[in-house]
């Protein structure tokens, strides 16, 4: 019998349609009528962590991770830890950091050992963290006379063991990178990844469904799965081309349905 993975949305592209309990019901609702069985929370309004997986529960859908902001952690781990249990999740993401405060390499290489001290804590609770890069963790530091050196990305995790990474290959691409190149480079560290894909207007980029872009997905979708991913996350930051967050989702569940998600 062929391996099941999971395909999530992950619910930050639908944050306009989350901000009160009844808006959240009726989103999730639509979620599970595009094909998500699964989501992430992300981008809700004010809401208790019980009550949401009430919700969730009502409406057949499975939340099987979070994005929780920096801060939260450095305030209260331990209220963190409870939201995840309420939740019902295993894993719990980082999700952005302001850049302009991390201006050395000394910056960094705290920050680094302040993220595998959360997820060295969080692992005795049975929660697995992550860290969802963008697209400026691939600034290098060291380079000499045009040569060399690493980026932010490549050292974090050179400088943490028990992190996962929750890779976003939408922002990989962007940092000119290559997504199936590092989905191979984190063989063993992805069990979650975020999908999103680019196109050029006028010379610049913009966001676009899964499959509507110029990332070779099935190429990506092969390196995760043999280094043992196991969830599938779709991300639409903003909808350029639908204006229209449920119609991208969408899109990007059909496109990946005939990749074999």
């Amino acid at each position: 019998m062929a391996k099941q993975y999971r395909v999530a949305a992950q619910m930050y592209g639908m944050r306009d349609f989350t901000k009160t309990p009844a808006d959240m019901a009726t989103t999730i609702k639509r979620v599970k009528k595009m094909g998500y069985d699964y989501l992430q929370i992300s981008g809700f309004g004010p809401i208790e962590a019980d009550e949401l997986r009430k919700i969730c529960d009502g409406e057949g859908v499975k939340a099987i991770g979070a994005h929780v902001g920096l801060p939260l952690f450095r305030a209260d781990e331990k209220k963190v830890i409870a939201d995840c249990n309420a939740w019902g999740i295993q894993y719990v993401a980082i999700p952005w950091l302001p850049r302009a405060d991390y201006k050395t390499l000394a910056d960094w290489k705290k920050l680094f050992k302040e993220f595998e001290g959360y997820a060295k804590r969080f692992a005795k609770a049975g929660i697995v963290v992550q860290y969802h890069n963008h697209a400026f963790e691939f600034e290098k530091f060291g380079i000499k006379n045009g040569k060399g050196g690493k980026t932010i990305l490549d050292m974090l995790y050179e400088n943490t063991k028990v992190l996962q990474a929750e890779p976003d290959f939408g922002w990989i691409a962007r940092g000119g990178a290559n997504p199936v190149l590092w989905a191979r480079k984190l063989k063993g560290r992805i069990d979650q990844v975020h999908l999103k894909d680019w196109g050029i207007v006028d010379d610049k980029p913009e966001f676009r469904a899964v499959g509507e872009g110029s990332i070779d997905y099935p190429a990506v979708i092969k390196a995760c799965k043999a280094s043992g991913t196991k969830d599938f996350i779709v991300e639409q930051d903003s909808c350029v081309v639908t204006k229209d967050p449920f119609l991208s989702y969408s899109i990007s569940r059909a496109n990946l349905k005939t990749m074999g998600l």
